[in-house]
């Protein structure tokens, strides 16, 4: 095994890299396949086995001591490192990434500057240490009738962490995405299942991690990367008895079932499951009025956005019929038709997606208001736009609608009342997003309408569209079964990094022996909870 893991894409290997080391697979072969022309692409990865899936989970193990107790300087440094690894490969990342993916450079070059973001806003998260939740309530000895222990309680990370990069963001939420970078931000290691339709991307953003890694002296172990397509891989992986928590983004029907594996281990492990969702979107009378056709374009173009193919396009409409409504359709109707078709992903979710639409137009009440006016190409895996038109009772009759179609389409839904938006809402699924467009009167008169959506949505949007998420502080992105496993953390924004950490308490400990962040010393200038004040002082 050698320890070199400069690469580029001429020189790709198709290696594991199990803490620094190249591994040759020893599992089924596969290549990518560029969706733009149906080309494969060299060279050729493999399944990694159960050993090599136990090799790279033991090296994390033996990694974790090293990593959490590294200053949260040496780990921030780390992670601005890496965003500088990520921009020195250059325009060979994008090139390889855009003959995986068939996603325009542009969207490669944008998405690549938001994983970079990504890494310095982390840093900047963990060298202030005011995300820890430091708290300190002092000793009272003279308390009757019994006295008060000195009790501190801080956030520590959890141990390895397994990470499935997704196939619609290679960059932000894949190798060096989110899940990754706010896991090592915290301390814990991570093992990279590989996405199987852009493995040359992933072995090059790894190769970034390990020269990070090298640069600021963490160890190797604090991060492998595994290719795979078996279903059986992934379930390993979760199934190791040390992994510690794993982070997913794909598929219901994928999601529950590592879900499933994860709550069925001899020791259960959180697994951080973002499946995905249909964002309903209510437009409410006065907008419709206002503003309809600039809804219908915009609309349009977050349904199109990167050919449908993010789990926060709007598949559902639902509006009051009207002679506003039928010109939204309308609207739509026509910018549908310019919309022309693009490429997808790959042709295993292109041929999902036209499945799911021939099945969509089946439907007996459901119509065609308006598709692109160019016919897709297959050679090039393309998708058209398709906006489909139906009625509540019809939306109502057949639950196969409520379920997502991963693609450039979305239903437009009749109602015949303000009762029917709010009853149709209770009856939703957990999603990530519902959007409203409306003025501020129709708001006040739909109250109990945004009282429902509480309740049922991760994310509430008025007056934009769901596509385009701000990686900020108080970006939420999940919710309500089925959209994410659990409806209180986020896959995005800087809160994403408490799935992986855990509060323990220390009672009575002398104060050299303590975490830095609960010294009383308040060397970091941190923000802590003291005798119930949240302050910066020493404590």
């Amino acid at each position: 095994m050698a320890n070199d893991t400069k690469t580029s894409s001429m020189s790709l290997h198709g290696n594991h890299l199990i803490a620094g080391q190249r591994v040759a697979p020893d599992g089924p072969t596969f290549v990518a396949v560029n969706p733009s022309t149906s080309e494969s692409l060299e060279p050729s990865f493999g399944d990694a086995t159960e050993a090599q899936v136990d090799a790279a989970l033991n090296a994390a193990e033996e990694a974790f001591d090293g990593l959490r107790t590294a200053t949260a300087e040496v780990r921030a440094a780390f992670l601005d490192s890496l965003a500088d690894k990520i921009v020195g490969l250059g325009d060979a990342l994008l090139e390889r990434a855009h003959a995986e993916t068939g996603l325009p450079m542009a969207r490669l070059t944008g998405e690549r500057g938001r994983a970079v973001g990504q890494c310095k806003l982390f840093a900047s998260l963990i060298r202030d240490g005011s995300w820890a939740e430091a708290r300190i309530d002092h000793a009272l000895p003279d308390r009757q009738p019994l006295p008060k222990p000195d009790v501190r309680r801080v956030m520590q990370p959890v141990g390895p962490v397994v990470v499935f990069g997704a196939s619609n963001f290679p960059f932000a939420i894949g190798v060096v995405g989110t899940d990754t970078v706010c896991a090592l931000a915290a301390g814990c290691p991570v093992v990279v299942k590989g996405h199987p339709a852009h493995p040359g991307t992933c072995e090059m953003l790894s190769g970034a991690v390990f020269a990070a890694l090298a640069e600021t002296g963490l160890p190797a172990g604090s991060f492998s990367l595994l290719h795979g397509k078996s279903n059986e891989m992934g379930a390993a992986l979760v199934r190791h008895p040390l992994t510690n928590a794993a982070a997913f983004t794909g598929s219901l029907k994928g999601g529950r079932a590592l879900f499933d594996i994860a709550a069925s281990r001899p020791t259960p492990i959180p697994f951080y499951g973002e499946m995905g969702s249909i964002n309903p979107v209510f437009l409410l009378p006065g907008a419709l009025k206002a503003r309809g056709t600039q809804i219908a374009e915009g609309y349009v173009g977050s349904v199109t956005m990167g050919v449908g193919q993010f789990c926060t396009n709007p598949a559902l409409v639902l509006g009051i019929g009207s002679v506003e409504l039928d010109s939204f359709v309308q609207a739509a109707a026509e910018a549908a038709e310019k919309a022309a078709p693009a490429t997808m992903l790959h042709a295993g979710i292109r041929s999902a997606y036209c499945e799911g639409t021939a099945a969509i137009a089946s439907i007996e009440g459901i119509t065609i208001a308006g598709q692109s006016g160019t016919d897709p190409s297959d050679e090039a895996t393309q998708a058209e736009c398709v906006i489909f038109s139906t009625d509540l009772a019809t939306l109502e009759a057949h639950d196969s609608l409520r379920s997502e179609v991963f693609g450039p389409c979305s239903i437009v839904t009749r109602c015949t009342s303000k009762d029917d938006l709010v009853r149709f809402a209770k009856t939703l699924d957990g999603q990530l997003t519902a959007t409203i467009h409306g003025t501020p009167e129709d708001l006040r008169e739909h109250a109990d309408l945004v009282r429902v959506l509480e309740r049922k949505a991760g994310r509430i949007v008025f007056n934009g569209f769901p596509t385009g998420i701000e990686v900020c502080p108080s970006m939420h992105h999940g919710g309500p079964y089925p959209a994410a496993s659990h409806s209180f953390f986020t896959s995005i924004g800087t809160a994403s990094i408490y799935r992986f950490v855990r509060p323990v308490c220390y009672q009575g400990f002398p104060d050299e022996a303590l975490p830095e962040l609960l010294q009383g010393k308040n060397t970091r200038g941190a923000f802590r909870l003291i005798d119930g004040a949240l302050t910066k002082a020493d404590a």
